[in-house]
């Protein structure tokens, strides 16, 4: 028995080392790109982003000094409903959209994000909507497929999300017109991403990605962006 005791005090020591470990290399990977990735957010406040003012249609008709204008009203209207808790960006459910100073062209994207029951939000890709984000109990079809799509498919392959109220992960990549969505690892959507503000426009060569309001708590963490050729 005396023999034992060192071997089960060491093998204790080590188990809790590699527990703390473990744990701490968790907490420090939270808004920490991956490798070829940036991070879009940096997990402490609002910098690179900024609030939503109108459609990509109605921005290219504002004239700079008044879009200026615009933007400046929606940067104070994003700062009142958007904060940063606990290293991710939450919602309250009022206000308007979240928006990247950038804008991007073909791109893979990593994001995790958390929604309430009921909760319905989504992402706009070059600011056009979106991978759809929603508690799958509403209309029994789960996340990540392209609502807005007219004459491509809408609804996601397979319903992937995790429970409403714990963390999904969505792998985005747009290239082109052609939008590829896994959530959380599960393929869920692979067609085109049509012009919902200009139906008779090919989708937008560029823009802003968008974090959607639907007037619910939303809550996004770990937004990370690889630009592509």
């Amino acid at each position: 028995m005396t023999t034992l005791k060192p071997v089960a005090m060491t093998l204790a020591v080590i188990m809790t080392i590699s527990a703390f470990n473990f744990a701490t290399a968790g907490e420090g990977k939270l808004n920490v790109p991956p490798k070829g990735y940036k991070a879009a957010f940096n997990g402490k406040d609002l910098s690179g982003w900024k609030g939503l003012v109108g459609s990509p249609k109605t921005r290219a008709k504002m004239t700079p000094e008044k879009l200026a204008e615009a933007q400046k009203a929606a940067d104070q209207e994003m700062r009142d409903h958007w904060k940063v808790i606990d290293g991710a960006l939450q919602f309250d459910g009022k206000g308007k959209s979240l928006c990247t100073a950038k804008d991007y062209k073909n791109f893979e994207m990593l994001v995790d994000w958390k929604i309430k029951e009921k909760g319905d939000s989504g992402i706009y890709l070059r600011g056009s909507p979106q991978v759809q984000i929603w508690d799958p109990a509403l209309r029994n079809i789960g996340s990540g497929g392209l609502y807005n799509n007219k004459n491509h498919p809408t609804d996601p392959l397979v319903l992937a999300d995790n429970p409403v109220g714990e963390w999904n992960t969505f792998y985005i990549k747009m290239v082109g017109d052609k939008v590829t969505v896994k959530l959380n690892g599960k393929l869920v959507t692979d067609t085109v991403l049509e012009n919902y503000w200009e139906r008779d426009k090919p989708i937008y060569e560029s823009g802003q990605i968008e974090l959607q309001n639907h007037g619910n708590t939303l809550y996004f963490r770990n937004v990370f962006i690889k630009e592509l050729e």
